[in-house]
């Protein structure tokens, strides 16, 4: 289980590393922090493994540069620690690495519903007819379905594994209307919705997920009168 989380901090760190170092314009040290943060709350069980800092350096084009290294010590302490896992079933007919596979399935399971209702606010509701239930699950089905497929696609682009990360990145792009009166009729104004350029981080995880925005939305039909 350890290991499992390591590998989920290394691979987290070391892609946003390469992001870093990439950049050709200066970062923001807080957008950083913050993902820094989430990726050790996510994998709190090794997270004290790894010393992280985050240093100023003028000579590179980000002006940041992103440093960790492994405390020894800590796989000591860990190896005290950990102890053993013991589980007991009526199967006596599966291997113990079948009946630890399975096992996990249940916390896969489990973490399926915490989705749903905190990173999807899917909540269940109490439907009075069996169609509006059936579309209920549909629905949760799709969301999820959503979700695990930006999950890996995230993990394709070496960016984790947490698509509430790639979510809250991406959120925070907003869109403007500029609003122009017509020069034939002052009365009425050509309203053209566009989306706020992103900043340097998010431009970097858009490139990395190989999308584009757009510069203009399209509206409503009927923006035009005022």
């Amino acid at each position: 289980m350890h290991e499992r989380f390591q590998k989920r901090i290394e691979q987290g760190l070391t892609s946003l590393g390469r992001r870093i170092e990439k950049s050709k314009k200066a970062l923001e040290r807080s957008p950083i922090d913050r993902q820094i943060g989430r990726l050790l709350g996510d994998n709190a069980r090794a997270a004290g493994r790894y010393t992280v800092t985050l240093r100023d350096d003028p000579d590179a084009p980000a002006k940041l540069r992103l440093c960790w290294s492994v405390r020894s010590e800590w796989e000591d302490w860990a190896r005290l620690q950990e102890g053993c896992y013991v589980l007991r079933t009526n199967v006596n007919d599966w291997t113990p690495e079948e009946l630890w596979r399975t096992y996990t399935q249940l916390s896969e399971a489990e973490a399926a519903f915490r989705i749903h209702k905190s990173d999807l606010s899917l909540r269940p509701i109490w439907h009075q007819k069996e169609s509006r239930v059936q579309a209920h699950i549909f629905v949760c089905f799709l969301a999820y379905a959503l979700w695990k497929t930006l999950e890996q696609w995230q993990k394709r682009a070496e960016l984790g594994n947490s698509p509430r990360t790639v979510l809250e990145e991406i959120g925070r792009i907003q869109s403007t209307d500029v609003v122009l009166p017509l020069a034939s009729d002052p009365t009425r104004a050509l309203r053209i919705r566009c989306v706020v350029r992103p900043d340097p981080m998010q431009a970097a995880l858009l490139d990395r997920l190989g999308l584009r925005l757009p510069e203009r939305l399209r509206i409503p039909a009927g923006s035009l009168a005022m």
